[in-house]
């Protein structure tokens, strides 16, 4: 059977964009920025986004693009007769479905948020009532299980209708409109009362709030940052890679995905930052930011719920573009172990994933009696750090090593597939640094991940 193929090659970098602009991005890099500094934080993610995030994307994009094949068979394609980097394929389906059986809960989250505040039910709300809400909609599994089908559903019925048809025009349109908000909201904050020192916090590197954050964390929390938000090392890349020509570099494309992806991230922050100075509220809040700060800070401000509406808008269209390219990796995949078609393999996986991201919801409410935790935490912070701690990294590192070592598919074939085209190209001078350097700063980030949840 012939491989399907991307449309555009604009459709290609929307959907790579999509599955790296997530949560991640709109979330929790502005939460994260606060916690660790402000500018000095986003100076650091920027320069390890270009050291760490680049290469190892152009890595993935090559597999994908030289063997046309899903990741779980990829390596088959490509590895020397006799090696097992194969199995590492199976890995890479594992991941997407431990990514997805939290993400769907999140997705819901938004939808929810998105509802209640475009149908007036927060108008009027006190502080306190809007705490509540978040608080009730966990403890109310009814509520998520709603949501979760829902994203699911969303999620099988744009991937199993075709990739051009489907999931390459639907994703054009939603990350259009969610780029067009993020410039609407950022606009907007810039006018509020608060918005010079909001964005003097977070923009401009102050190295001695940085001591005071502690030097190590900041470069830690950075280096960490740009490494999670792409999305790297679960074949979700990968997958797309399989689908373009070679009209173009990969190195080249990868820097595109990275700039926007990055200009989400940052514009989210211009959203966020002014506000919580204008309101006086605390921009290193964490979590709660989304679901309790923010809403507080719409019913106080004139046209809040429209505002409102147009921001848990973004935050939905921002998860669902995740949501649809790894379920497009994931329909991908079954298709090729099976050999069944698009439709049947989205009809299976319409039922797996909706039974595998059921402990996520119940873990807040049937599943939450006293004592009942996962190492501390959570079923979804448990699953979180599995994807985030373990199989991003891993995953990560496994492609390296597989494109730059002559046990694996090597460092001239991997150069070859990326420089083919016009555009930026892998130079030989870069060997060293990728074959020798970046291996090392993955484990040290798989390690302090490793530390930071068990030893800390």
């Amino acid at each position: 059977m012939e491989r399907e193929k991307l449309k555009t090659r604009l459709g290609f970098i929307l959907l790579s964009a999509g599955c790296a602009i997530g949560i991640g991005n709109v979330w929790k890099f502005p939460y994260i920025a606060g916690q660790s500094g402000g500018g000095a934080f986003v100076l650091f993610y920027f320069i390890f986004l270009a050291i760490l995030g680049l290469p190892v994307m152009c890595m993935e994009f090559a597999v994908g693009r030289a063997s046309k094949k899903s990741p779980i068979k990829a390596y088959q394609v490509l590895e020397k007769k006799g090696t097992k980097w194969h199995v590492h394929g199976y890995f890479t389906l594992i991941g997407c479905y431990l990514l997805m059986m939290f993400y769907t809960t999140v997705a819901g989250w938004m939808l929810h948020y998105f509802y209640l505040t475009a149908a007036g039910k927060l108008d009027g709300a006190d502080s306190q009532a809007i705490a509540a809400t978040f608080s009730d909609m966990l403890a109310q599994p009814e509520i998520m299980i709603f949501w979760m089908i829902l994203v699911v559903l969303m999620g099988i019925v744009v991937c199993t209708r075709g990739l051009q048809n489907s999931l390459e025009r639907i994703t054009k349109i939603m990350m259009i409109a969610l780029l067009l908000i993020m410039v609407i909201l950022a606009g907007n904050s810039f006018f509020m009362s608060g918005a010079k020192e909001g964005l003097q916090f977070y923009l401009l590197p102050d190295f001695e709030r940085m001591k005071e954050v502690g030097i190590v964390t900041t470069l830690t929390n950075a280096m960490n940052q740009a490494f999670f938000t792409l999305s790297l090392g679960i074949g979700a890349m990968a997958i797309f890679g399989s689908y373009i020509d070679k009209k173009h570099t990969l190195l080249g494309e990868s820097v595109r995905v990275v700039l926007l992806d990055t200009f989400v991230a940052i514009t989210a922050g211009l959203i966020i930052f002014p506000a919580c100075f204008t309101y006086h509220v605390d921009q290193t809040a964490g979590p709660s930011l989304i679901f309790i700060t923010l809403p507080n800070i719409f019913a106080s401000m004139p046209l809040g719920r429209l505002w409102g509406s147009l921001f848990f808008l973004f935050m939905s269209f921002a998860a669902l573009s995740t949501v649809f390219a790894v379920f497009e990796n994931i329909i991908c995949c079954g298709m090729e172990l099976t050999n069944c078609s698009r439709k049947k393999s989205g009809i299976v996986n319409f039922v797996l994933i909706i039974i595998l991201s059921l402990p996520c919801v119940l873990g807040y409410n049937i599943l939450s009696w006293d004592g009942f935790k996962i190492f501390g935490g959570t079923v979804l912070d448990f699953e979180d750090f599995l994807v985030s701690n373990l199989f991003l990294p891993l995953g990560s590192l496994v492609y390296l090593l597989f494109c730059v070592t002559r046990y694996g598919w090597g460092w001239e074939n991997f150069k070859q597939e990326a420089n083919t085209g016009n555009g930026i190209k892998i130079k030989n001078w870069m060997k060293g640094y990728i074959k020798y350097v970046l291996p090392v700063i993955i484990l040290f980030i798989f390690i302090f991940g490793i530390y930071d949840k068990f030893l800390k």
